[in-house]
């Protein structure tokens, strides 16, 4: 996933205007050149840097298809936040031409589906009752989770491009213009919006709100991490995390799409050209900084590391303490991996062809993989107990297991 710089700066020099995200109407003109960024970004259509072939390999691992079914026409080519998500032994998926449904998480058996007019772009959430789903047009949904039916509809100010979040009754939502919402997930109604700015060039995404201690904990575009009161959105602490260098727009973007996760008091966040950060949950203190490995994917963590795929392709296991760089796996360089995630011994990651890589925790080597479908993966992977899930841009979803 190289960044092919001097077609960037064109692309970008005859598109800063309809990149402005400042609301609706600029959000509506410029879409399509936003989905162009990020398909610039993440494209291997310039072979300066082609993306890795696989090499063959004796696997170490078994693994094993549970089920695998559709949803519908899933993300298509577009770059959309339409992640599996799994609880109480259900999986719930949509697609973003407004197609809902819940499966049983261990047979795939389909309890039931929704068929809506609504352009999905983010979600699912889950509350308590509600499957929330955020829309293209502004638009945030309610669907019961026992049976499918809306149960609320609430306008917001532009596209819906972070999962919703769902705490103590409450939706947090992220929308394209710079704000966060909260809503009341009984009736969708608001309770309290936050804004911050958003730099006239940014790439296209959000990461994903987390609530830690009633404190939701949001990055942005313009490489802060920000804490706010869940129950009324007012400021807890400020954190920058990257700040912008460079003579070009582009090499200015530091926003902060990945997904931020927290352990054990510090919240660790990457940032699209500033490197990842570890930070303090009471005041937001940088604790370290690791300036070498940028990402717009995301990471995650088990009980003492951290996983980045970075811009490259390649994926990192850094210390929780300090950010040390503990190994790096090049041998999948450039092929626009998912974010990883920790899977008992292993780290799983998805590929732009429909891949999924089992590495090993210990030094980063290959121990299986296995093909799921032809098309883009870019979701991140979910674990739930044993199972991986896997949700691909054709709208495969399948259940895998190492043996």
């Amino acid at each position: 996933m190289q960044i092919r710089k001097a077609r960037y700066l064109t692309l970008a020099t005859l598109v800063a205007g309809p990149l402005l995200l400042g609301g609706c109407a600029g959000l509506n003109a410029g879409r399509d050149f936003i989905s162009g960024i990020t398909d610039y970004v993440m494209g291997d259509d310039d072979n300066a840097d082609p993306p890795a072939a696989l090499q063959e390999y004796t696997p170490e691992l078994q693994l094993e298809t549970v089920w695998k079914e559709s949803v519908g026409t899933g993300a298509d080519e577009k770059y959309l936040k339409l992640i599996p998500a799994v609880a109480d032994g259900t999986v719930y998926a949509a697609d973003y031409k407004g197609h809902l449904q819940a499966r049983n998480a261990a047979s795939g058996n389909l309890a039931w589906e929704t068929d809506t007019e609504y352009s999905f772009s983010a979600g699912p959430g889950l509350g308590v009752n509600t499957v929330v789903m955020g829309t293209n047009t502004g638009e945030v949904i309610g669907f019961d989770r026992a049976s499918g039916e809306q149960r609320w509809k609430t306008d917001v100010p532009s596209e819906v491009q972070a999962t919703p979040v769902v705490s103590r009754g409450t939706v947090i939502i992220r929308t394209t213009d710079g704000k966060i919402l909260a809503l009341r997930e009984s009736d969708g109604g608001l309770v309290w919006t936050s804004e911050h700015s958003v730099p006239a060039l940014s790439i296209r995404g959000a990461g994903t709100p987390i609530i830690i201690e009633g404190n939701v904990i949001a990055g942005a575009a313009n490489g802060k991490l920000q804490a706010l009161q869940l129950n009324d959105g007012k400021a807890v602490w400020e954190a920058t995390i990257a700040i912008p260098s460079g003579r070009s727009e582009v090499e200015r973007l530091v926003d902060l799409d990945a997904d931020p996760a927290a352990s054990r008091g510090a919240i660790y966040v990457a940032s699209f050209t500033g490197g990842a950060s570890s930070v303090s949950e009471i005041d937001g203190d940088v604790l370290w900084r690791n300036e070498a490995v940028s990402s717009y994917t995301g990471l995650s963590l088990d009980y003492r590391y951290i996983y980045i795929s970075d811009t490259q392709g390649d994926v990192w296991q850094l210390d929780q303490r300090s950010g040390a760089s503990l190994w790096k796996q090049k041998d999948l360089h450039n092929r626009r991996l998912t974010a990883p995630v920790a899977y008992q011994s292993y780290v799983v990651v998805g590929d732009f062809e429909g891949y999924v890589h089992w590495l090993s925790v210990t030094d980063g080597r290959q121990l299986a993989r296995t093909q799921v479908s032809k098309a883009a993966i870019e979701a991140k992977p979910v674990v739930v107990d044993d199972t991986v899930y896997i949700y691909a841009k054709d709208g495969t979803l399948a259940a895998l297991k190492a043996r």
